[in-house]
């Protein structure tokens, strides 16, 4: 960019000098005015790049009017006319075939030998002269014949064969002068001192750049508190003032990189662009960058439709998902009803179907996607589809069961619930998990897929019946007993339990008669499943007081003892004051054998 002001500059001394060679036809005041025009005006465009560096786009160099022979394409050529370009100047075309040569061919010849002769410094004591033949003329160059003419060539001109010929003579005469100026060794020292001076700019230059960033950077640090303040959502604080300040740190911090590149870029230009075996170099990096631009300017304008047509859906996608939002919410609330439709499924079918219109719109927004025809695009969607498709089979399952569980309602959030082995409240059900918290509180996540494929009790489902949830517990007492008893003191003790019901009423069933006692099984109903282990732990805890008041002992299992002399298993505070053990009576031996008790008193048998 740098080089084309430069460009400019030397362009129009050069225009200057060229015109002043026309009208005054003098060779040496054509070198005065081009060594005073290039050092004048290349200063001048250095210190102006140095000074302005976001300006340079402004200058006329790039104006649609302007001409720079240095820098310039070939003109729109004439039908089948072929331009002779010799440092990067267009001179004259060539339209006519001679012989085997096409117009392209001769236009390439005359440029190699312009070259050669501009590296000739001995030839700068002959000029360049037009001869005339019968039908053709010619640019001579001592013994060297530069070009022929035809009268084909001269036709488009307009102009006369002769009169042509000696314009040309006269083009190229100024051409390969010019070039032996800029290669001159006061031309050289010219250079060299503008390139020290470029420089001596870009040090200055990037010294108060630095400079410049430094105070940047203090000032940033200074405004932590006064001026940035922290990001918070609630009373969460997401970025505090000195990670605000560290980014806008770095985000300088990357300007001054880049602006660095830009100066550098504006000096490399420069120094390439003042010497005249370098400026190829200039032009082409000039080129490198101005088609870059180019071509990312022109991809963003062909691609602004398609930007449009992204924000368009995004903007669509966002309301849709907005009305359903809504929908959903009002089916949950019980505001919307639908027959057979239940509000608790409100919120998983929101969730399926947002999935399913985010998925459609992703679908829509796809082919507007920059690049999104190209084969590595492709391949690469191909690629993670594939990655996605391997590594979530699992996920999936857990997602398809998810929702499988969702609409086959087995339990809602808060049930209590046996799911495998695992007892406790239903807290979070998700498409992927089911979290459950068990009376220790301890939360266990049970994949959805498990879930599926284990049996799950619902304690809480009952509560809402007519009949509600029965609990059972059993207990085993001995024959001597009476069963009436037995169950007149089990439903006292149920009835006296917290959070049991009196209606329906609590019943025991006798469930089976075993060898040495036998079990009951007491049934009561609650409607607060989720406080089973308090209940239970409370109808335990009545059945021991209860039988323990009624002098009844639980044989469970059974107990192995000799019952005389031995205490009762009855608690002391349930004993009468008065009561002792019983002590061992030894009767008659009769009686073991089946005798007469005299007969055994005979015998000597000891009484009490």
């Amino acid at each position: 960019m740098g080089y084309g002001i430069v460009s400019w500059t030397v362009a129009h001394c050069a225009a200057l000098t060229s015109a002043g060679m026309q009208h005054l036809n003098s060779k040496e005041g054509e070198k005065a005015a081009m060594g005073h025009s290039l050092g004048k005006y290349g200063i001048v465009a250095i210190l102006i790049v140095a000074g302005l560096c976001g300006a340079w786009w402004n200058q006329p160099a790039w104006s649609a009017d302007s001409t720079v022979p240095a820098l310039s394409q070939a003109p729109a050529l004439q039908p089948n006319g072929a331009p002779v370009i010799f440092e990067q100047e267009t001179l004259f075309s060539l339209y006519d075939t001679i012989g085997p040569f096409t117009p392209e061919e001769r236009a390439r010849a005359v440029t190699e030998r312009l070259a050669r002769l501009s590296n000739d410094a001995s030839a700068n004591a002959r000029p360049i002269m037009a001869s005339d033949r019968e039908s053709t003329s010619e640019l001579i160059h001592g013994d060297m014949i530069l070009m022929t003419i035809t009268d084909r060539d001269a036709q488009p001109t307009g102009k006369l064969r002769q009169d042509l010929a000696k314009e040309y003579a006269q083009k190229v005469q100024d051409s390969v002068h010019r070039v032996r100026e800029r290669m001159s060794w006061k031309a050289l020292l010219t250079d060299t001192g503008l390139v020290i001076l470029a420089t001596v700019i870009l040090i200055a230059a990037l010294f108060a750049l630095h400079k410049l960033f430094l105070k940047i950077y203090a000032k940033i640090k200074s405004w932590c508190g006064p001026v940035i303040h922290p990001i918070k959502i609630q009373n969460v604080e997401l970025l505090s003032p000195h990670q605000i300040a560290a980014g806008l740190i770095a985000v300088a911090r990357g300007i001054r990189v880049l602006a660095t590149l830009v100066l550098l870029y504006i000096y490399l230009t420069t120094a390439l662009g003042i010497f005249a075996w370098t400026r190829g170099i200039a032009t082409m990096l000039l080129e490198v960058v101005l088609s870059t631009l180019q071509t990312i300017g022109l991809a963003f304008s062909s691609y602004l439709p398609n930007i449009v047509s992204i924000v368009v859906i995004t903007l669509v996608t966002r309301y849709i998902l907005k009305l359903i939002g809504f929908f959903f919410k009002g089916i949950g609330r019980g505001a919307i009803t639908f027959s057979g439709f239940h509000p608790d499924w409100a919120e998983p079918t929101y969730k399926i179907v947002r999935f399913l219109v985010i998925i459609f719109a992703a679908i829509a927004i796809f082919p507007h996607i920059p690049g999104s025809e190209s084969e590595g695009f492709r391949g690469i969607s191909v690629f993670l589809g594939l990655l996605i498709s391997l590594g979530s089979a699992a996920a999936i399952g857990n997602v398809i069961a998810g929702v499988v569980l969702t609409y086959m309602r087995p339990f809602r959030v808060g049930d209590r619930v046996k799911i495998a082995d695992t007892v406790g409240d239903v807290i979070e059900r998700t498409l992927l998990v089911t979290r459950i918290r068990t009376i220790k509180n301890v939360d266990i996540t049970i994949p959805n897929a498990m879930v599926g494929g284990s049996h799950i009790i619902n304690y809480s489902s009952a509560a809402t019946n007519p009949v509600p949830l029965i609990l059972h517990t059993n207990v085993t007492i001995g024959y001597d007993v009476p069963w009436r008893k037995v169950h007149e003191l089990l439903i006292d003790a149920a009835n006296s339990t917290t959070h049991v019901l009196k209606n329906p009423p609590p019943f025991v069933l006798q469930t089976s008669l075993d060898d040495f006692y036998v079990t009951y099984e007491l049934n009561a109903s609650t409607d607060k499943p989720n406080s089973m282990a308090v209940i239970y732990a409370g109808i335990h805890q009545n059945i021991q007081d209860k039988f323990n008041e009624a002098g009844v002992e639980i044989m469970s299992p059974h107990f192995g003892q000799l019952r005389d002399g031995n205490q009762t298993t009855i608690p002391e505070q349930y004993l009468p004051k008065t009561y002792q053990a019983p002590s061992f009576r030894i009767g008659p031996i009769g009686n073991i054998f089946g005798l007469p008790q005299d007969a055994g008193a005979a015998k000597g048998d000891l009484k009490p």
